[in-house]
């Protein structure tokens, strides 16, 4: 339960490109090696800003799942899983907006940035105001301890900390709760106990991180104790009650700006992309109808490099002694734009093919998608009544 677990998930708003495979899915293949991760498709998420357009989220959704497999997501490594089917993220998120205060909701940064941004829509919803809250619970409720995110997410997993923190001290404090710990501490045998207690008092009394580090990897280890004392044990560490909701932590991803048609970041909202399945004589031509450094009006000019959007493709495909030729050719006029777009057109066809040959014979065989995602999403509710059955039970809502 307390192994690094990594959640991530993906709106299913259209068709996949190259900024999501540089800037998302190349991360997700190297972490499936490295955690036990879950990937989920946002559908509910894709409705905090379509709700008026939801025909198309069962489409994009398959076709998603398709780019995500395609790309090289591995189903043996990754669960992956449809939010919408693991119903226990909307209890939980009810449970917990009972206990969120509503400011917490509005300083979220994101929220009125959205609102300004998409201004073509009528955001002023309860839906779109809880979806920082959704998006927590879609994380507490598998208790990932890891989520990889960019820089300007940082606030919403933050969000999250702060949620769990709070809903863990509102109802993590069981009656005898003191001995109970006291109990489950014996149970460490006599050294274990005792490195325990030394390293809870350096931490609850020097703040000591790497005390508080080496408390929980020691709890980590231990085998004989309950999933109730475990509970007990990592709360009792921070001088807080049982630790119901784990406490995320931001997996900061590497800053892949994958650059689009015009130079701007890759965006489907700024028409710029490259899809991950597009047929490869489009993708030729529009990298060869880029523009380039104005100042080469003809081809005897000469032109920079760094006023060029090509230039910014040749950064994410080209290694040092392509780039050095497309900066010397460009700046002495020795070649032309289409002679230092075409190095970039076989590159990107060489990353797509075989994407594309897995994305066809995925489209072929729609059982096989469907049972990877069935799979998937029966591995996702299993561990989320596992959550959700200690959350009810704290808030006194189990079955008699």
């Amino acid at each position: 339960m307390y192994a690094d677990r990594v959640l991530s998930g993906m709106r299913p708003t259209g068709s996949l490109h190259l900024g999501h495979y540089h800037g998302v899915l190349k991360n997700w293949l190297q972490l499936q090696h490295e955690y036990e991760c879950l990937f989920f498709v946002a559908d509910w998420h894709a409705l905090t800003t379509h709700y008026d357009d939801p025909l198309s989220i069962e489409d994009n959704t398959r076709q998603m799942v398709i780019d995500w497999l395609a790309a090289g997501v591995d189903p043996s490594k990754a669960t992956l899983f449809i939010q919408s089917q693991v119903i226990e993220h909307a209890e939980l998120h009810l449970l917990l907006s009972m206990m969120t205060p509503l400011g917490w909701l509005e300083r979220v940064p994101t929220y009125k940035d959205q609102q300004e941004k998409l201004s073509d829509r009528d955001l002023s919803t309860y839906g779109f105001l809880g979806y920082p809250l959704l998006q927590a619970a879609d994380i507490l409720i598998y208790r990932a301890n890891k989520v990889p995110v960019g820089e300007d997410q940082v606030p919403h997993i933050e969000f999250a900390r702060e949620i769990a923190r709070r809903f863990n001290h509102l109802y993590g404090k069981e009656p005898g709760y003191e001995d109970k710990a006291q109990a489950a501490i014996k149970k460490l045998g006599s050294k274990k106990a005792k490195l325990y207690e030394e390293l809870r008092t350096r931490y609850q009394e020097q703040g000591d991180d790497g005390a508080l580090d080496s408390a929980r990897a020691l709890l980590a280890e231990t085998q004989n104790l309950s999933l109730g004392d475990m509970e007990r044990l990592y709360g009792y560490l921070e001088g807080g009650g049982k630790m119901i909701l784990t406490e995320p932590e931001a997996l900061l991803t590497p800053s892949a700006r994958m650059p689009g048609l015009d130079g701007q970041k890759m965006s489907k909202s700024y028409n710029n992309t490259i899809a991950l399945r597009e047929d490869p004589q489009m993708v030729s031509k529009k990298i060869r109808t880029m523009p380039t450094d104005p100042a080469r009006i003809r081809r005897t000019d000469p032109g920079d490099p760094d006023k060029c959007p090509v230039w910014q493709l040749h950064q994410v495909y080209s290694g040092e002694e392509q780039k050095q030729w497309v900066r010397q050719g460009c700046t002495t006029a020795g070649i032309g734009c289409i002679e230092c777009k075409q190095p970039v057109i076989d590159a990107v066809l060489q990353e797509l093919a075989p994407i594309q040959e897995r994305a066809r014979a995925l489209t072929e065989d729609p059982d096989t998608v469907r049972n990877i995602i069935a799979d998937g999403c029966e591995k996702a509710r299993d561990l989320a009544r596992e959550t959700m059955r200690d959350v009810r039970e704290a808030m006194g809502l189990s079955q008699l």
